[in-house]
């Protein structure tokens, strides 16, 4: 017997780093939601590699064991989450995709969310993510406190 389709969650960098840094708050409830397998966390190989170069950033200006700890967080949150992972995209289509949003960075992700049709997709990039980009794309995509607004609404 299966349970209850888990919503798949998309997340965009910020909204990963965000949770993975803050003490509180949206992003880290998200990650919660992921860790927890309430929801199913979805995650594009783009969208990996800048979480973890954002992190190692971040870990620099820390004092060691900080940045040990900080490491270990990211870590610990890929194994709890055992994510789906989507692979980059082919190059000569995000080459032929670039009219899509106007952040050219966000091609692969964007790209990369399309293939993997999840249920949502957070990110904190609204003046990129537009509701036009959704509509072309065919996807929900919100901040994580729209996404917590709008589950609120599902629970009542």
């Amino acid at each position: 017997m299966t349970g209850p389709r888990r919503i798949r969650l998309f997340l965009d960098s910020n909204v990963l780093t965000g949770g993975i840094v803050s003490p509180w708050g949206p992003d880290k409830a998200t990650l919660s939601l992921c860790a927890a397998r309430v929801c199913r966390l979805v995650l594009a190989e783009v969208v990996r590699d800048e979480v973890e170069d954002n992190l190692l950033l971040h870990a620099e200006r820390l004092p060691s064991i900080d940045a040990d700890q900080l490491i270990e967080d990211y870590r610990r949150l890929i194994r709890l989450t055992t994510p789906e992972l989507v692979p980059y995209p082919d190059e000569s289509l995000v080459r032929s995709s670039r009219h899509l949003i106007r952040h050219a960075a966000d091609v692969p992700v964007l790209l990369s969310a399309m293939a993997s049709k999840p249920d949502w997709v957070l990110t904190h990039n609204t003046k990129h993510f537009t509701k036009m980009v959704a509509h072309r794309a065919a996807l929900r995509i919100a901040t994580p406190a729209a996404f917590f607004r709008a589950l609120s609404t599902l629970l009542r």
